[in-house]
């Protein structure tokens, strides 16, 4: 009887040892990787004020990889815009994007179709513009062959919260202003099983007004974006640059409801 026991045990720990191995196989060959890469982005990104309550904004923008070598994506994107308030604002519309893919042929673009909706809010305190935005986004992503041809067209949804700070360090207004902004996102879908975190982008750089309605952004961005594998991670170093440009076409151009941009960032 006891023969039998030990014999029973000796048959769990075996099974146990066998159903253990293909794990640490599995974890051994999906060790993290991150891959280093430098970038440039350049937009412009324009919020056109129609009236009070309505507007309409776009965004072109491109980034290219090995800094300025190799092209990384092209993207525009259209929308509508409404006014709450001289805080709240609200936004939706269409985008598309001309991704760059590595084929055997060399350099395919594979075509991204997206809806996206977003909810802003700006206040000021003292110094600092505190900006907080929310953006949802419906993606259709063509998934290409070795060959360059399309297998499929992917499906998901994303859901982006971006913090940002506009701080006046000079008392002089023709000097830039620092800004510190942080914008996370998360996607979801049939074939997003590894990487629900898509990636975090934190930029750091000035803002200067070059005029009544142009002004730019400009500094650094950290992009830390987890690929669909789930253990590989990109550690883009990108120099960036937003240009802005925001016409009001108001009659009669209130002071208590500012004009300011809603688009940028892909």
């Amino acid at each position: 009887m006891i023969a039998d026991k030990n014999r029973i045990k000796f048959l769990w720990v075996v099974l146990l040892v066998f159903c253990i191995q293909p794990f640490k196989t599995l974890n051994a060959q999906q060790q993290k990787e991150v891959y280093d890469q430098t970038q440039f982005w350049i937009s412009i990104n324009s919020t056109l004020r129609l009236s009070d309550k309505f507007g309409l904004m776009g965004d072109f923008h491109i980034r290219r990889n090995d800094f300025i070598k190799e092209p990384d994506f092209y993207f525009l994107r259209l929308g509508g815009v409404y006014w709450l308030d001289n805080q709240f604002s609200f936004a939706g519309g269409v985008a598309t994007l001309w991704n760059a893919t590595e084929t055997n042929d060399g350099l395919s673009f594979s075509l991204e179709k997206r809806i996206y909706q977003q909810v802003l809010w700006r206040n000021s305190i003292r110094k600092v513009v505190f900006m907080q935005r929310i953006r949802t986004e419906q993606r259709w992503q063509q998934v290409l062959n070795n060959d360059g041809s399309v297998n499929r067209v992917r499906f998901s949804n994303r859901v982006r919260f971006l913090l940002s700070w506009n701080i006046k360090v000079f008392e002089n207004e023709k000097l830039p202003k620092l800004v510190v902004s942080d914008e996370v996102l998360f996607h979801f879908g049939s074939e997003i099983t590894y990487n629900t975190f898509d990636q975090n982008r934190l930029f750091v750089g000035i803002n200067h007004r070059l005029s009544k309605t142009w002004t730019l952004d400009f500094g650094y961005m950290l992009v830390y974006q987890q690929r669909y594998s789930g253990y590989q991670y990109d550690k883009n170093h990108t120099l960036r640059l937003f240009f802005y440009y925001s016409p009001d076409f108001r009659k009669n151009k209130n002071k208590d409801l500012p004009h300011y941009p809603i688009g940028g960032s892909e």
